[in-house]
């Protein structure tokens, strides 16, 4: 534990002070310019090495995967569409497919819902009162999902019949009188994959919660109480003057929670690895590079995911575009 330390600690500081040193010495090399030069080029010297990282760990991989998606599994020979006709053409892809688009549709909506409705609660409470109740709801956001997972697994943990349950639904049924479920393997109308949607609301509303309540609270008192007075009832001010004037940060909160969707992994793949119909795009990702060794698949899937989040973040950057327009 002592090295792992001082290694983080050597890494910040090398991170830290390298970046520093980095810095200093381009901008002494520029002040020794003429002062035109000096001028022109120092912009050029300070977005210059994050222009050079973002090309190297960003762009280059992204080609390279693009340009690994049509070899073959070892990334030896081109074999043209076949990684593509392969995925799209199995069933178990086809599966995965279904499943993330599932978590897709009802995640960021609930997460929004969720959030919004504790926002507008939240409130409504004293202040000593909304703080504690913000920082409970908050508080899974600082847990890690391979933590949270781990947690998650003893909730719905199951031991055969006639033995202790620690699994928390399964001591409730049990008490009840009833027989233990074993609750990640039923498989009728997702059910299993629902629960590991319950999971991630749990750890993200508290993340939409607290921007949509800071949205909620830059609402002008003006506004709302001139809508008291034109005789509007609460759902009414909530409902036609509160949320249109939040819906850039619902865009924003949706936009931010579905592409976190796209990519989810670890909660799966800690709790199920994907097995018993739950799979979704990542760790089906991870199977095929880390379990099957087939980069030209993995590949493939990546650049498919890509292909799926582009449209999101055109949208994304357009709304933002829009948003300071109107400022």
């Amino acid at each position: 534990m002592l090295i792992k330390t001082i290694n983080a600690v050597l890494a910040v500081i090398a991170g830290v002070g390298g970046a520093l040193v980095l810095f200093w010495l381009l901008n002494r090399l520029v002040g020794l310019l003429p002062g035109k030069w000096e001028d022109r080029l120092k912009p050029y010297v300070y977005i210059g090495p994050a222009f050079l990282a973002i090309s190297l760990y960003l762009i280059y991989p992204a080609i390279q995967t693009i340009n690994f998606s049509f070899a073959n599994a070892d990334s030896t020979a081109y074999v043209g569409l076949d990684n593509y006709t392969s995925l799209l053409g199995s069933a178990g892809f086809r599966s995965t497919l279904v499943n993330t688009l599932l978590w897709i549709v009802i995640v960021p909506a609930v997460t929004i819902a969720l959030g919004l409705g504790i926002a507008v609660l939240a409130d409504r409470l004293r202040p000593r009162a909304e703080k504690l109740a913000k920082t409970a709801i908050f508080m899974p956001m600082a847990i890690s999902a391979v933590g949270a997972g781990t947690i998650w697994r003893f909730v719905y943990a199951t031991n055969p019949p006639g033995e202790p349950q620690i699994g928390v639904q399964n001591a409730i049924v049990t008490g009840l009188g009833f027989d233990p479920v074993s609750w990640l393997q039923i498989t009728d109308f997702k059910f299993n994959s629902l629960e590991l949607m319950v999971m991630l609301l749990w750890a993200q509303v508290g993340f939409s919660m607290v921007l949509l309540s800071a949205a909620i609270k830059g609402v002008p008192a003006d506004t709302l109480e001139a809508a008291r007075i034109d005789g509007a009832s609460e759902r009414q001010i909530f409902r036609k003057v509160i949320v249109p004037q939040i819906r850039g940060t619902i865009i924003t909160v949706f936009v931010t929670v579905t592409i976190g969707v796209m990519k989810l992994f670890d909660i799966v793949y800690v709790m199920t690895n994907g097995d018993f119909n739950t799979n979704v795009i990542g760790v089906q990702f991870f199977n095929e590079l880390f379990t099957n060794f087939n980069n030209g698949h993995a590949a493939a899937i990546v650049v498919m995911l890509m292909i799926a989040i582009i449209p999101i973040m055109i949208y994304q950057v357009r709304h933002f575009r829009t948003e300071e327009a109107g400022r």
